[in-house]
């Protein structure tokens, strides 16, 4: 990918055209999922179609996702809807040393309540992003449920574990509890969505997997909404080294601390 070029990236649907990047081929779509393919195609500037990948996070209801989301202004509006799933498509462009890439964020506002999401949400999926939230424990308990499902449509796909709502300080999953991420060789950030902490982290870590190249860089700050909540900068560099120190003691064989 060279400076000036604009990736589009889905977390569910289709597979990025890049130079030099080596890239799975599409397997044929339904009519359905060719029909919300076209409403999100779009042309560079210089005239060029996108590929295009979707990204949705996945996590049980109340965990923060729409409001994680619906935290990067642009994204929120040129927001668009697909009726036949029932889901939100988000926008979320950074700008990055190798020219502009997107996320196409999917919202399910709220259907994973009901029993689970539809594997037409998860289909060709590329990457995906799972989100608990670390003041109830069971949301947690329930990661491996959303990965199992993920990665039984979208097999070896980059996948980011984030522990939402840190801005709260009292924290029930202990930051030493959360291993998950390390059994299963995800990615994990810390993120208080209302307040704006490490929202970029994940889509950072994404996209360097996605280019495969680990030296993408954000070079502007994404638009953001005005953050909701203040974050005790003494207490991140806290769970920070927690997380670090807890990264050298052995796994344990259950969950079961939390």
């Amino acid at each position: 990918m060279s400076e000036g070029q604009v990736a589009t990236f889905k977390l569910v649907l289709g597979t990025p055209v890049l130079p030099g990047v080596s890239h799975r081929p599409l397997t044929c779509l339904s009519p359905q999922f060719s029909t919300f393919s076209n409403l999100l195609s779009t042309k560079s500037s210089r005239g060029a179609r996108l590929s295009r990948w979707i990204a949705h996070p996945v996590g049980d209801g109340g965990t923060g996702k729409t409001t994680f989301v619906k935290r990067h202004l642009t994204g929120e509006f040129e927001k668009k809807y697909i009726a036949t799933l029932g889901v939100e498509v988000h926008p979320l462009t950074f700008s990055t040393n190798f020219g502009t890439i997107c996320f196409n964020v999917w919202d399910t506002a709220g259907q994973e309540k009901f029993g689970g999401l539809r594997d037409g949400y998860y289909i060709q999926g590329q990457c995906g992003i799972i989100m608990f939230d670390v003041t109830a424990r069971i949301t947690y308990k329930n990661v491996p449920n959303w990965h199992r499902d993920l990665e039984r449509v979208c097999e070896n796909i980059p996948i980011v574990l984030c522990g939402n709502k840190v801005d709260v300080k009292e924290r029930k999953v202990k930051t030493s509890a959360v291993t998950f991420h390390r059994k299963k060789n995800l990615q994990y950030y810390e993120i208080s969505a209302k307040s704006n902490y490490n929202f970029e982290k994940p889509f950072l870590w994404l996209g360097r997997k996605l280019v495969g190249n680990p030296g993408l860089e954000f070079v502007a700050a994404p638009a953001l909404a005005p953050a909701e909540v203040p974050i005790d900068a003494a207490l991140m560099e806290l769970y920070n080294q927690q997380l670090k120190d807890a990264g050298d003691i052995p796994l344990p064989e259950e969950d079961d601390d939390l």
